[in-house]
């Protein structure tokens, strides 16, 4: 298996590391729960089969011999040799006499000298084991050590008007000391083979687990090869059945969206060399015509007559007029496509906009004999945008009407509202549009005919579609050849 392409050593290191120390700590887990499980099974067992120890004690040994003198001590001499006895067939055995509350009346293994404290034991534990009869497993106090708890047999003795327990600890402290050193060599042997078998087993587990690991990843990393090579088109398949199918769906949107941009980026390129060879063209059309005739006015002025002067003079302002409305237009487009205007939208009245605007534009529409005028113009009918785009908007559309409109035609400017929205329609009489074209009308400088350049309508209608853009609506246009055009466009209504 090689991981040097797919994973770094350090990762690698890693997993091995981690599953190493994942498996010795179920292992060590184990090892100790298994111990105390068994070690609580092996005091139970021998509680159950010693239950009823304390009862023959009695029985046998306190029928002949009372466990006290006549003067009320306790028979010492009888319980010496009943150790003797009990130890003689388990070693671990401690014979205690209590009296009813617990106290420790005498015990072979217990220090009675003056001075020492008065041993007692707990008796909850004691009357619970009498009541289950020892089949419940049950820890009692160790007399010997307080801290410690044991199993143990119990009974209750009433002889010559005293009562208490006899209370047996069945694992006595020589039994706790054999115990621990068998304990601590069965955790020794048992952590060895554990030790062992878990690194034999992470081994195991390591190997396949990273192999299956890689194996996603080395599809993914074949992948990244290939679209890093050029294979744009190369995508993860099926990334829900992949083990990481976040990192797959991420490198498939990732690669969808470099693609997209390369696209777009391409696109924009496209467009971009367009419109410098067609904004060149018409650059230099008029500066060609500036140069002409103020070449012509220097090499005649002598000869030239004033009305030739003040013709020449006017061709050359209205060129100069026509390139400085141009730049003007490729400055302004060039902002809106960069994104570098923000609309600032208000409340305003589109009625009164429409209102200067006809007004500003009606010169020009007598000059051409052409009837401008503003149709179904409610008052005060309210928008809310950002009044200086709408204003650049109108007028574009406005010299465009008027630009390809002949004499004796017509320009109506329309305001509707309809609930939320008012829809403005800015209809003429003019050349129309073939319908071939329509659909990039509203393009930069769109050649409609590969084999035969043709200009199209500028920049005006460009700047147009970039502010609609702006105010997130759409504009439309319906037209025919020869029966005029009409641009559509709607607007938020403002309540007031």
């Amino acid at each position: 298996m090689s991981t040097d392409k797919t994973l770094t050593p350090r990762l690698v290191k890693k997993l091995w590391l981690a599953l190493i120390v994942l498996i010795v700590v179920i292992g060590a887990s184990y090892i100790f729960i298994t111990g105390y499980f068994d070690n609580k099974h092996s005091e139970a067992t021998i509680q159950k089969i010693n239950a009823s120890l304390a009862n023959h004690l009695i029985e046998e040994k306190f029928q002949d011999s009372s466990p006290f003198l006549a003067d009320g001590s306790v028979n010492k001499a009888l319980f010496g040799d009943l150790m003797h006895d009990m130890m003689a067939v388990n070693r671990s055995i401690e014979v205690y006499l209590t009296d009813k509350s617990g106290h420790i009346l005498y015990s072979v293994v217990l220090d009675h000298s003056a001075d020492s404290d008065v041993k007692s034991v707990s008796t909850a534990p004691i009357k619970e084991f009498i009541a289950t009869k020892g089949e419940k497993y049950i820890l009692g106090d160790n007399p010997r050590n307080p801290d410690e708890r044991k199993i143990f047999s119990a009974a209750p003795y009433n002889i010559e008007g005293k009562e208490g327990y006899i209370y047996i600890i069945l694992a006595g402290q020589e039994l706790q000391q054999v115990s621990d050193t068998l304990i601590g060599r069965y955790y020794s042997n048992l952590g060895i083979g554990a030790s062992l078998l878990a690194i034999l087993f992470a081994g195991i587990v390591g190997f396949i687990s990273i192999w299956f690991l890689t194996k996603n990843l080395r599809l993914m990393t074949g992948t990244v090869r290939r679209f890093q090579e050029g294979d744009l088109e190369a995508r993860i398949e099926n990334p829900k059945n992949s083990d990481i199918e976040v990192f797959a769906n991420t490198f498939n949107e990732m690669a969808d969206t470099i693609v997209g941009n390369l696209d777009k980026m391409k696109s924009v390129d496209q467009l971009r060399r367009e419109l410098i060879a067609n904004v060149s063209h018409d650059l230099r059309t008029p500066l060609a015509i500036l140069k002409g005739y103020i070449e012509t006015m220097q090499m005649k002025k002598d000869s030239l007559t004033d009305l030739e002067k003040q013709e020449y003079l006017q061709i050359t302002y209205d060129n100069a007029d026509k390139l400085s409305k141009l730049i003007n237009q490729l400055f302004e487009y060039s902002k809106l496509e960069a994104e570098q205007i923000t609309p600032v939208k208000e409340p305003f009245s589109i009625t009164e906009l429409s209102h200067d605007l006809i007004a500003k534009f009606n010169v020009l529409a007598q000059q051409k004999e052409i009837d401008l005028h503003l149709n179904n113009a409610q008052e005060n009918c309210m928008v809310f945008a950002d009044i200086g785009l709408v204003e650049r908007a109108l007028q574009n559309l406005l010299e465009n009407a008027l630009k390809y409109t002949p004499p004796k035609g017509e320009v109506v400017l329309s305001i509707k509202q309809n609930n939320d929205q008012v829809e403005i329609n800015i209809r003429d009489t003019g050349t129309g549009i073939p319908l071939s074209e329509q659909p990039f009308i509203f393009d930069r400088y769109k050649q409609v005919d590969s084999s035969i350049k043709k200009q199209g309508h500028g920049l005006g209608l460009a700047i147009v579609k970039k502010i609609m853009d702006l105010h997130d609506t759409t504009i439309t246009v319906l037209s025919k050849p020869k029966e005029g055009s009409s641009f559509i466009f709607k607007l938020p209504a403002y309540h007031v």
